[in-house]
Order: structure tokens, then C-alpha cells, then sequence
């Protein structure tokens, strides 16, 4: 009889099982522009303002600049709440010409490849941007540069720290040139089998950017990051994510296509799982991914199984993924659709 090593065997037993990861690969970082601000308070001297009209008062937020729930203030019952989200941050250039065009040369935060470049301003939101994958810690992570006046790479490039890619801009939609910025994000990828869900669910919406469509992407706090990592050089991007708190949770069906567990094993969680259970996902309220455990809940569709506690309406707190108050929360048409994303074609 054939012998095992105890690792391998579980790993064949068990698939989807977390592995210790040996692999801790350090997140070197550098900003992206000559703004440093961040890391001398932030503020309004590093992040672009937005523009504003609320009950018809004009304002011009520098907060809005910054990752999150940031954008679209909405009076409730227990007061304002911002209800859309932003999924990176937006640094506002430190050179422009006597005409008031940015200058600022945008580099790579960290060594990777270029997976995409998209040169067409109307086909993103995002206009001109450019997306860099990045491997750290056995997973693909994926930096990206938007608003872009000039693109420097091609896909399939090696790039290193530091190295010149693009040149700021103002380039896709409701971007001024005095509102010039560069938007940066970086990302976990959701499913390489994005395209053929989006040609189902979205037919009428023309995806020009293929798997680096910003749907396909989930982004975490990168200003956050590069602060952590400030004081701590050695942060894995699963330590610094397990500060995230869990706003919800679904449960998804069984399906042989559930890709998420083989992108980032670290979010699986440890222990044995029964040939029909589902998949139970932990999402902060943003819709980044956090955790993923095995549920003995069959389910043949995806299933709001948890939702933090709120007097509100969760279409307000969850981008529109989840709807309704108190115990009648559940997932919007748009929130399912997403959710699909994650088991499709199943």
C-alpha cells in the first residue's frame, strides 16, 4: 500500500483545506506619486476632494477622497449616513504646468506584471487605468491605477517597485482637471469566470475590460494598509484583513466552480467538510470577502444566512446588496446576482 505524508494526504482528502502558509511573502510598498502626505496625517493636502450638493449646499469634501463608505450623505432615522462607497482613494497631484495640467508620474507600488491597460477613457469609469498583479503569501492581488493621462505598459510587462507606468490625468467620467487625481486601489479577484456571468446577467452593459472589469475586483483599505505597514514591515494581507469586521454572511450552494478558496486559501477556515455542504462566506460591508466556513445548510440558491444589527435599511449599508430592516434583511436581485459571480456557471 501506497504511503502518504500526512499534508499531502489531507490535501487530497480534502481539497479545499487550509494549508499552513509558509510562503509570507513581504508586502513591500511605495505610494504611487510624489504625494507623501499620507504619512504626515492624510487630510487634505493627500486626498482629492469631491463635489458635493447636499439640500443644496455646496461643499468640497476632502474626506471623500478616502476608501469606504464616503460618497452620497442620506438622512435617516438615526441621522446621516454616507451611503456609496469608494473603493480606493484618490491622491491629488503635487506638480502641474502653468496651465493647471497634472504632471505627476505614476509608478508601481510594488513589483508585479501588467495585466491590463485599458487606453479607451469611455470604457471605465475609471477612464484610462492601468491593473498590476502582485503575489504575495501564495495569492494574486491587484493593484490599480485610474484617471490616467498617459500609459507607459503593456500588458504581460514585468514591472518593479517604484517604476514608472503612467502619467495622472483626469480621464473618465465626472473627473475636471481641477479635480485631476489619481484613483488607486488594490484588490482580491473574484472569479476568472467573470466574463461569462457578466454576458449573462449584464447583456445589455458591454464589458470592454474582460476579468479586470471593476465588478470582478473587491478592494480593501490601502491607506490603512500602507499606514499598518509603517509600523508593522512584516504584515501578511490576511493579518491586516482579519481587523475587518464581519457585516454579513451567505451561504452559498455547493458547487465544484466555488473558486474563491483556491484564490486565497487563507480565508478558509480549518475542519472537515461533508460531500453536501454549502459554503457560508463572510463579507465586510463593503463586499470584500473575509471568510469562508462550511455550512451543513443546504441551500440551492445564495442565502442571507447573518447581517449585523441596524435600525436602518441594509440597502443603505451594503451598496445595495441586501435590503429590508431587522429580521426581514435579505439579498436584493443584484445582491444574488453577485453572489452567483462566485459559484457560476452553477
Amino acid at each position: 500500500m501506497r504511503l502518504f505524508a500526512p499534508a499531502l494526504l489531507v490535501a487530497i482528502l480534502f481539497p479545499f483545506s487550509v494549508m499552513a502558509q509558509t510562503d509570507r511573502t513581504i508586502i513591500d510598498l511605495v505610494l504611487p506619486t510624489d504625494n507623501d502626505a499620507l504619512f504626515s496625517g492624510g487630510g487634505p493636502a493627500f486626498y482629492q476632494y469631491v463635489e458635493r450638493n447636499y439640500k443644496g449646499a455646496q461643499s468640497m469634501p476632502w474626506e471623500g477622497g478616502q476608501y469606504g463608505f464616503v460618497r452620497d450623505p442620506t438622512e435617516t432615522s438615526v441621522g446621516i449616513v454616507y451611503t456609496r462607497f469608494h473603493e480606493g482613494i484618490d491622491i491629488k497631484p503635487v506638480h502641474r504646468d502653468a496651465n493647471g495640467e497634472p504632471l505627476d508620474q505614476v509608478r508601481a507600488i510594488a513589483d508585479g506584471k501588467i495585466v491590463h491597460t485599458n487606453l479607451m477613457p469611455g470604457h471605465s469609469n475609471y477612464g484610462c487605468y492601468v491593473v498590476i498583479e502582485h503575489r504575495w503569501g501564495g495569492a494574486n492581488y491587484y493593484s490599480l491605477y485610474g484617471h490616467l493621462s498617459t500609459i507607459t505598459v503593456k500588458p504581460g510587462q514585468a514591472v518593479q517597485k517604484g517604476k514608472p507606468i503612467a502619467v495622472m490625468g483626469y480621464t473618465g467620467k465626472g473627473v475636471n482637471r481641477e479635480r485631476a487625481h489619481l484613483h488607486l486601489e488594490l484588490n482580491l479577484l473574484l472569479s476568472h469566470r467573470f466574463e461569462s456571468w457578466h454576458d449573462t446577467f449584464f447583456k445589455d452593459d458591454p464589458n470592454y475590460n474582460g476579468l479586470y472589469n471593476g465588478l470582478n475586483l473587491a478592494g480593501l483599505d490601502i491607506a490603512r494598509l500602507y499606514l499598518a505597514l509603517r509600523k508593522n514591515p512584516s504584515l501578511t494581507i490576511p493579518e491586516f484583513l482579519r481587523d475587518e469586521e464581519i457585516s454579513y454572511k451567505v451561504t452559498l450552494p455547493k458547487s465544484r466552480h466555488f473558486e474563491l478558496p483556491k484564490l486565497y486559501s487563507w480565508m478558509l477556515t480549518a475542519g472537515t467538510r461533508n460531500p453536501k455542504s454549502s459554503w457560508e462566506v463572510s463579507f465586510a460591508r463593503s463586499g470584500l470577502p473575509l471568510k469562508i466556513e462550511r455550512s451543513d445548510k443546504s441551500v440551492t440558491q445564495p442565502e442571507l444566512s447573518y447581517i449585523e444589527k441596524s435600525s436602518i435599511d441594509f440597502s443603505y449599508l451594503t451598496r445595495d446588496e441586501i435590503s429590508g430592516h431587522g429580521a426581514n434583511a435579505h439579498l436584493t436581485d443584484y445582491g444574488r446576482q453577485l453572489m452567483r459571480l462566485l459559484t457560476y456557471p452553477d
